[in-house]
């Protein structure tokens, strides 16, 4: 089966049985104090396998968790989102459980001053023998993500899975960002339709041009399955009846030539990234992958690539402006304004991690997204659209409609095949029969529960609903058989976020899977919950 084909096969499948529960938020535990250990475990994957690794995690409960209550195993991967605030003086004690065989293990934290004390002196930093301990501090000096990973033989035990995030929020966020007017007032729009706030901050950086007003993590890897397989070979075979690092007590396993089969996102493949954090079936990933959000809605994403290989992730629906660089933000020689580029892939070099901006309007589809028709006799079928400066409906925060595209404003979709709309329409869809569009997961072109009925009327002839205020004019929008959230509860579009390398869009050479999550988009009255 050729790739492309295979592709449009995929999305057909993920639209239609998505669950439009999964969805993701930047969750890890908080300090400033953190008790780590490195454990081995076993990493489920799409195709059943079930692959032995190593990763950090709680040797004792952590401080707590943000944004959300969640758990903290002895063993995750990625390891534990570490949270701690600008200007605090971080410690982080790390012991080690990993098998007697594979020896001292140790984390870095590159970008930051760190002082240890315990362990042994190592290659790049001081080191945990088996079974003893060693501890990090340092200062988080400067906002923003970076990764951290084991300082110890790094093309075996990073290959394991010891790598995981940290996260510094700054210390002073501006106040423009916490009055919930900038950039684009969406902190009341949520407001007013109940959601809860779950953000780390309300800024990226100690720079008012850094607010946002959601927030995702995002860490890619990848495994090679033999690697792993032969670790867990020596460790069986090893005889440590004399002590680590003795005779017959050590590990001496091959990394190159270098085949990975897995690629994760969070240490997920596709589909399992899309089941909810912490979910039960993977007590040792615990990160999801789903970003989901409002039109307008100002996303910032946390990028880090992990693992040996450059991942070159393509954002769908639009560019992800470059905020900073491992914590760098990136401004102009006069530091007034930000100054990063904006990405049609944001191509991740290993170990370092990007903060960047992403952010979906509707502008450019041609038709009203929102289902508005001047002869529908539902009132939400007449919302105004009053455009400001930039084109967009910003004036009522509370409006459904709120963040729409003007130009677009009752704008029909479609004059043909089926010519929905008497007037006609700019936009003809191929049959639904024939091709899924792919940007939709509610079995509508139009955002909200009820936009299908505001732009078309109602989906049946009967002198019930004919009588009903949500009915217009007859209509046959949604096509049956291609709904995957019914549009009486929800209706969004769903945009497809995966690698552009095309093996890593796999698992285990099997299309689809690896790294490809889906970022989904609904209207306001949809009310987002990133517990999920």
């Amino acid at each position: 089966m050729q790739i492309k084909e295979a592709i449009w096969k995929a999305k057909l499948f993920l639209l239609c049985t998505f669950s439009a529960s999964a969805f993701a938020a930047a969750p890890g535990i908080t300090g400033p104090s953190f008790d780590l250990t490195a454990t081995p475990a076993y990493l489920t994957q799409p195709d059943g396998r079930a692959v032995y690794s190593w990763g950090y995690g709680c040797n004792t409960p952590p401080t707590g968790f943000a944004p959300f209550n969640g758990s903290c195993s002895t063993m995750q991967v990625p390891g534990p989102t570490l949270i701690v605030t600008e200007g605090q003086t971080v410690t982080v004690k790390l012991t080690n459980n990993l098998p007697l065989a594979a020896g001292n293990t140790s984390i870095l934290f590159p970008g930051l001053t760190v002082t240890t004390s315990g362990g042994v002196q190592g290659l790049l930093t001081q080191e945990a023998v088996p079974g003893g301990s060693v501890t990090y501090t340092f200062t988080a000096s400067s906002p923003g993500t970076r990764a951290y990973y084991s300082g110890t033989q790094g093309d075996l035990q990073v290959e394991m899975g010891l790598f995981g995030a940290i996260i510094v929020l700054p210390s002073n966020v501006p106040s423009t960002c916490t009055q919930g007017t900038y950039p684009t007032n969406n902190k009341a729009a949520q407001s007013h339709w109940g959601e809860t706030d779950f953000r780390l901050a309300a800024a990226a950086y100690d720079n008012p041009k850094t607010c946002y007003d959601r927030e995702y993590l995002f860490q890619f890897s990848e495994m090679d399955p033999a690697i792993h397989a032969a670790a867990l070979a020596q460790v069986n075979a090893a005889n440590c009846a004399n002590g680590a690092g003795k005779a017959g007590c050590s590990l001496s396993v091959p990394t190159e030539p270098y085949h990975p089969a897995y690629f994760m996102i969070n240490g997920r493949s596709m589909p399992d990234d899309m089941d909810p954090n912490y979910a039960p079936q993977y007590p040792h990933q615990p990160y999801n992958g789903n970003p989901h959000l409002h039109p307008g809605e100002q996303v910032l994403l946390r990028i880090i690539g992990q693992g040996r290989w450059q991942h070159p992730f393509h954002e769908h629906a639009n560019h992800v402006r470059v905020l900073a660089r491992d914590g760098n933000l990136i401004l102009t020689a006069d530091r007034q304004a930000l100054a990063g580029p904006a990405l049609f892939t944001t191509t991740t070099t290993p170990g370092q991690a990007m903060d960047g901006i992403f952010y979906y309007t509707g502008r450019g589809l041609n038709w009203d997204m929102y289902g508005h028709n001047p002869k529908s006799n539902d009132p939400l079928g007449k919302l105004p659209c009053n455009p400001d400066a930039n084109g967009y409906n910003t004036s009522d925060p509370t409006a459904i409609n709120y963040f729409e595209w003007c130009q677009d404003h009752n704008k029909p979709v479609e004059v043909a095949p089926f010519g929905d709309v008497a007037s006609g329409g700019p936009v003809t869809l191929p049959n639904p029969n024939i091709l899924t569009n792919g940007t939709w997961y509610g079995g509508s072109p139009y955002l909200g529960p009820n936009a299908t009925t505001r732009a078309t009327g109602c989906m049946s002839s009967s002198a019930a609903q004919s009588n009903s205020p949500n009915c217009g004019v007859t209509g046959v929008t949604p096509p049956s058989g291609t709904v995957g959230n019914p549009p009486s509860s929800e209706a969004g579009f769903a945009f497809m976020w995966h690698s552009h390398n095309e093996r890593e869009i796999t698992t285990n050479n099997i299309f689809p899977g690896g790294m490809m999550m889906m970022m989904l988009v609904d209207s306001r009255e949809f009310v987002i919950d990133e517990k999920n």
